[in-house]
């Protein structure tokens, strides 16, 4: 079990998290960015083909590697799936050293008092354990805060420390999610009221530990009580919509926060590029971030 050396690398080393976690839902428009239109294929089988045949090109790269990457977060069906012939958890451990995380949630509910908490996951204990099998070291779960609504962020958080807890029970290290909508009216407002949810909650957790993914504050440097509490074990960012420019710049200004980048990762990459091309356009991409997340 190799949980103690991912441990000390999360914990301690340079770099950032990948997200390669697009779902059913966000996959057509990855595609789509990374130059594969809707008419290039037909139905479920033939896209998540596509989409791991584009995670596999980006995981098998030279430049993706855990000297600058730490962890990469991956869908269900990545996990699943394999890359060089090996399970893509233990292929991303074993040959790139870099610590796998699964996205565990199931979609988001309709809006409600302002946010939009998790659909139900009755069957998150059986995924965990599977994940656990394969090599996983954590997950990942996403929840999102439209407006600054006390009632709506606080039962986002705890519906989040609710199965974060559920996951430290089946040994796993919880990402907790609780994005705020970049395009909010009352960003700075929600983000108060979550800051103060967030460090309510942690008194639930003991003498374990979470780590927090959280958009990009309003105030630089916001997000420091967090990032200096024993409980959390590291605070990283979602681009959340921001161009890769601009995620880097608000990163590199809130110290102790690392990127967990999606989309701002693979902007610029396109299925057409020869694998030149592509392996310096997401060498430049990752040197980017790196820095940014240096601060």
């Amino acid at each position: 079990m190799t949980s103690s050396a991912q441990l000390d690398k999360v914990r301690n080393a340079e770099g950032f998290i990948a997200a390669l976690d697009q779902s059913g839902g966000s996959t057509p428009k990855a595609l789509r960015l990374y130059g594969i239109s809707e008419d290039a294929y037909s139905g479920d089988a033939e896209m998540f083909d596509l989409v791991h045949a584009m995670r596999t090109r980006i995981m098998t790269s030279p430049s993706f590697t855990g000297a600058r990457i730490l962890g990469a977060i991956l869908f269900e069906m990545t996990m699943d799936r394999e890359v060089e012939g090996k399970g893509t958890a233990k292929y991303l451990w074993e040959d790139k050293k870099i610590v796998p995380f699964l996205k565990v949630d199931k979609g988001l509910a309709d809006e409600d008092d302002g946010v939009q908490v998790m659909k139900p996951m009755p069957e998150l204990d059986a995924l965990l354990a599977r994940a656990r099998d394969k090599g996983v070291f954590g997950t990942k779960m996403r929840s999102v805060i439209k407006v600054a609504s006390a009632d709506g962020i606080a039962a986002v958080v705890k519906q989040q420390f609710d199965v974060g807890l559920q996951i430290l029970d089946a040994g796993l290290m919880p990402i907790i999610e609780p994005e705020v909508d970049i395009h909010s009216p009352t960003k700075a407002e929600a983000e108060v009221l979550l800051k103060a949810e967030l460090l309510k909650n942690l008194d639930r957790v003991g003498d374990r530990q979470v780590m927090f993914k959280l958009t990009l504050p309003e105030q630089d440097g916001f997000y420091s009580e967090c990032i200096a509490d024993e409980r959390v074990l590291r605070v990283v960012a979602l681009s959340g919509g921001y161009s890769r420019t601009e995620a880097n710049e608000r990163l590199a200004r809130n110290h102790g926060m690392i990127a967990s980048f999606s989309r701002a990762l693979t902007e610029g990459l396109s299925a057409d590029q020869s694998n030149a091309d592509f392996d310096a356009a997401l060498d430049q991409s990752i040197e980017s971030i790196f820095q940014a997340s240096r601060t």
